[in-house]
C-alpha cells in the first residue's frame, strides 16, 4: 500500500477489515466529499444480494453524503451495477481502486 496516498491507504484498510470481520466474499469503502469514510462487506442474503460497493455507497447516502471522493474494493471485479451506484452519488470521475486480499493495488478505474 506504500504507493497509495495516506487517505486512500486508510480506506483500503477499512475495506479489508470489513471483509475480514464478516468473512464476506468482498469488502469496500468509500470516502465522501467531507472526508467521512464508510466501509462495508458484501451482503449475500437470498432476498437481498448486494455487493460491498453497493452497501458502502448506500451507507454514505443514508448518512447524507453529498458526493464521493474515492472508492476501494477487494472484490475480484467491479461490475456495471457498482459503477452505476458510484456515479449516482459521486458523479463521473470518482477514482475506484481495486486491491487484492493483501491490500496491494491491482487496478485503478474511474466512474
Amino acid at each position: 500500500m506504500s504507493d497509495l496516498h495516506p487517505e486512500d491507504a486508510k480506506i483500503v484498510t477499512l475495506a479489508r477489515a470489513a471483509r475480514a470481520r464478516t468473512a464476506a466474499p468482498s469488502g469496500a469503502a468509500v470516502r465522501d466529499t467531507d472526508g467521512r469514510t464508510y466501509a462495508a462487506a458484501a451482503v449475500t442474503l437470498a432476498s437481498l444480494p448486494l455487493s460491498s460497493v453497493q452497501v458502502a455507497v448506500a451507507m454514505a447516502a443514508s448518512a447524507g453524503a453529498a458526493g464521493l471522493e474515492a472508492a476501494v474494493t477487494d472484490a475480484a471485479e467491479v461490475g456495471e451495477a457498482d459503477l452505476a451506484v458510484l456515479r449516482d452519488l459521486g458523479g463521473v470521475g470518482v477514482p475506484v481502486l481495486m486491491v487484492d486480499a493483501r491490500g496491494a493495488l491491482v487496478d485503478r478505474l474511474t466512474t
